[in-house]
């Protein structure tokens, strides 16, 4: 089966003629070709009884690299069970109309910022609103920038907790649909985040390059906010899955995902990728679409985040200052158990095994003895 690190290895060097990857894409293009090779350096081990030796490569942890995530999601849910409430989560999905993409996109660690700010504000506000439910909530979000054909589609997926905590520390249910229309929540985010990108400009923040140059005249720009006025901004909810642990689950869907797995690479040939996609507008219909290697590429590039950039990010009663405080009230309240992390303490090597269901230092030879660390053979 052919792989993203297979793409870039063979082709990489295509694309260099053609595009000018920015500093951050090209790390991670050369990190995804590195990862697990002898360019990474490695660890030997040896059977400690039949003595045959294996080597193994390092992994080189970039987050967009498709063989680096399976752990690091994993350990991440365990990690978040002890904050799950006895309560209903909702996933909502907050997104940017197509006229803002190339403005986003040339202003990446602005705009992204911008929007996990105008989320937040958002949903806290009409929470903490009687008309909706007068209490504080918690909840989390995540910035996906693709859509299913890699094109550019930066939107926030948030998982809101469906309560919160009044003023008088007290717990408030909601009823089981979501507790705040889907129309007022598009309109609300909208309007804050136009409000602040017209500040942005006006404090010469946002940078404008080829096509986007018109943009510095401010009767040009005013046209592209009235027009994303005019708009319906597209904001989705629905219910998460019944019980903690299933709502886990269902997070680490989202948390650590890149723009495309090795699964949905269906093949490949001299000059094209072959991807399966789902058509949403179309009842999820699975079709396929054929890409020129180097386009495959440059759109997998463009999801890469700026430098140190903060995917997932925790508000309200999630927040790290309210964890140890109102988190542990509101697990009181509503009678949540607690949950154990189940990897805590344990070694890559033992996460892997537990998540396999094997253990990964069996000799693959003899198949009866453990392989142990060489420690005079390593790089």
């Amino acid at each position: 089966m052919s792989t993203i690190q297979q793409i870039f290895h063979d082709r990489y060097l295509d694309f260099m003629d053609m595009y000018n990857p920015s500093a951050q894409q090209a790390k991670a293009a050369n990190q995804i070709i590195q990862c697990r090779t002898e360019e990474l350096g490695g660890q030997s081990y040896k059977c400690e009884d039949c003595e045959l030796t294996v080597m193994r490569h390092r992994s080189c942890r970039n987050r967009h690299c498709p063989t680096c995530q399976g752990i690091n999601k994993e350990v991440w849910v365990d990690q978040r069970k002890k904050d799950i409430l006895n309560a209903p989560y909702f996933h909502t999905v907050f997104t940017m109309p197509k006229q803002l993409h190339g403005v986003i996109y040339h202003n990446q660690k602005l705009l992204y910022d911008l929007m996990y700010k105008t989320v937040a504000e958002t949903l806290m506000e009409l929470s903490a609103d009687k008309k909706y439910l007068g209490a504080q909530i918690g909840f989390f979000s995540v910035l996906h920038t693709w859509g299913q054909n890699l094109h550019y589609h930066p939107h926030i997926h948030t998982v809101v907790l469906a309560g919160g905590l009044t003023k008088q520390n007290q717990w408030k249910s909601t009823s089981q649909k979501f507790f705040i229309p889907v129309k007022v929540l598009s309109k609300k985010f909208r309007g804050k985040y136009l409000y602040y990108l017209k500040q942005y400009y006006r404090d010469n923040e946002l940078k404008f390059y080829n096509d986007l140059k018109k943009y510095k005249e401010p009767n040009e720009f005013q046209k592209l906010i009235d027009e994303c006025y005019n708009l319906d901004w597209y904001s989705y909810t629905k219910k998460t899955f019944e019980g903690p642990v299933a709502v886990m689950k269902y997070l680490g869907r989202y948390t650590h995902r890149i723009a495309i797995s090795n699964q949905r690479i269906l093949s490949v040939t001299e000059d094209t990728v072959t991807i399966g996609v789902k058509d949403y507008k179309n009842n999820n219909q699975k079709k396929t679409v054929t890409l020129p290697i180097t386009e495959f590429i440059r759109r997998f590039l463009m999801h890469v985040l700026p430098r140190g950039f903060v995917k997932i990010r925790h508000y309200g009663l999630l927040a790290n200052r309210n964890r140890k405080t109102k988190l542990v009230i509101c697990r009181r309240l509503t009678k949540s158990s607690i949950y154990k992390p189940r990897f805590e303490g344990l070694s890559n090597t033992e996460i892997l095994s537990l998540l396999l269901e094997k253990d990964v230092t069996l000799c693959p030879g003899c198949k009866k003895a453990h392989l142990i660390r060489d420690e005079e053979d390593s790089s």
